[in-house]
């Protein structure tokens, strides 16, 4: 029997998708390689991934994981010749538990409907990333998705208590505690949490909730230069009113959105925009009254309190279009999620603005303040081969800039194939070798998701 012989022998027909497979080739990335797969499959289980995990290691068929395929770096992007298995139709909230806070969920169900669920308990999912509303809480997982309320719940490990886990050679690990607490054995469940597929397939993610939050009072200011914004959002995080949200734009990035979105309410013609909120219980409206004065301390030249969620909601749906906007304006982009030290953004911001120069290129910044992640977003015309080289030069430019200042190639949307080279200089030789020491004891005939993660061995 064939390896499809024996795919379509353990799935139902619709299960099994041979042909026409162009809609799962890639993520969301721009310049990253994707080739055409063997098949698609769509498991209803994590009984049914096993299934088909063992049928592909018995055939020595490399395995791609995708959810939503909502990526920026490629790490979804299927390989020549590999079984691609989706996990779209995995989409049950299992558990939803209002004394113990938490969820348990197939790994295809949408953070959207996971935040709406605990909103409906009572209770609140905090990780947010800027594709809320597409992405899925496996993929979260598989590259510890952050978001714009990290600065003050933290990213998506963070709530993260147990996995479920197939393994490359289809067996099943279920890891982690339902408690707050537990430390026996060695910490299983963190070392799956951003290994991307590398490692396992994550079927089914039990997550920590919070009791719901307060109502959201918000503050738009607009600043004259980007220093500007910086010092306003340096003493916003140093104030005793932790904000909820503290997002930055530069022109570059509010122009994109405006023309790209008729609705947008940013203002345009300035050169730093901060979008900061307050979701603490009782007290909301006095921290944005609080950061309403220090935005004009700092000099802002436009400042708007927003006590209305709805018209928070536009305004945080408007930040939510960056990449979309930056690519519609200005052909394609290569997105970088860099983060640093809070106190090296300054020199961050500098550095970009003169590898633009110098190139000549388009590169907006937006992104996470308060924890020092921004997104570095390089334009160019993909039919432009001197256009693409210098768009490729600048962002790894860019990559070794933030390392240089202590900071990371990578806060939040992952490696996949756009970073893998990239990470070498910043993990170095050792922890490199410790990296692949780890894949080939998982995973031994390097068949899930290959290419990927890791830099070359």
């Amino acid at each position: 029997m064939t390896f499809l012989d024996d795919l379509a022998r353990a799935l139902a027909p619709d299960q099994l998708l041979t042909d026409h497979t162009e809609a799962y080739l890639r993520d969301r990335s721009d310049g990253t390689a994707a080739a055409t797969p063997l098949a698609v499959v769509f498991p209803t289980s994590t009984e049914e991934v096993a299934a088909v995990v063992s049928i592909a290691a018995e055939h020595g068929v490399p395995i791609v994981p995708q959810g939503a395929r909502s990526g920026l770096a490629g790490a979804a992007n299927a390989s020549e010749g590999a079984l691609v298995i989706s996990t779209e139709r995995m989409i049950r909230i299992l558990e939803l538990d209002s004394k113990d806070q938490v969820a348990t969920v197939e790994a295809g169900v949408l953070t959207l409907d996971l935040d709406r669920a605990a909103d409906a308990a009572g209770l609140f999912y905090p990780p947010d990333p800027g594709s809320y509303d597409i992405s899925t809480i496996g993929g979260n997982v598989a590259t510890n998705a952050g978001g714009m309320r990290c600065v003050k719940y933290g990213v998506t490990g963070d709530f993260v208590r147990q996995l479920t886990v197939v393994l490359a050679d289809g067996s099943i690990a279920r890891t982690g505690h339902r408690t707050i607490k537990g430390v026996s054995g060695l910490d299983l469940t963190s070392l799956f949490v951003g290994s991307e597929g590398t490692l396992g397939i994550i079927t089914e993610v039990t997550v920590a909730l919070l009791p719901k939050r307060g109502a959201s009072t918000g503050v738009l200011a607009a600043f004259p230069t980007a220093a500007a914004a910086l010092a306003a959002a340096d003493a916003i995080v140093a104030s005793s009113r932790r904000p909820s949200v503290l997002e930055y734009l530069d022109a570059v990035c509010v122009a994109a959105i405006t023309a790209y979105d008729a609705a947008s309410v940013l203002p345009a013609g300035s050169e730093g925009v901060l979008l900061v909120q307050s979701d603490e219980e009782g007290r909301a409206e006095t921290d944005a009254d609080a950061y309403a004065a220090i935005a004009t301390e700092h000099g802002a030249t436009l400042v708007e309190v927003a006590h209305d969620e709805d018209a928070l909601d536009h305004v945080m749906a408007s930040r939510r279009l960056l990449h979309a906007a930056m690519r519609a304006v200005h052909g394609a982009s290569l997105n970088e999620d860099v983060a640093v030290p809070r106190s090296k953004l300054p020199a961050l911001l500098e550095g970009i603005a003169a590898i633009a120069a110098e190139l000549q290129l388009t590169i907006g910044t937006g992104g996470h303040l308060g924890d020092g992640n921004v997104h570095p977003i390089v334009c160019y015309d993909p039919a432009d081969h001197d256009g693409v080289a210098s768009a490729i030069r600048a962002y790894g430019r860019i990559i070794e800039l933030a390392v240089s200042l202590g900071g990371t190639a990578s806060g939040e949307h992952g490696i996949g194939v756009l970073k893998r080279q990239h990470v070498k200089d910043e993990l170095g030789p050792v922890v490199s070798a410790l990296q692949w020491q780890v894949k080939r004891a998982l995973d031994p005939r390097l068949l899930l998701n290959p290419g990927k993660k890791l830099p070359d061995d």
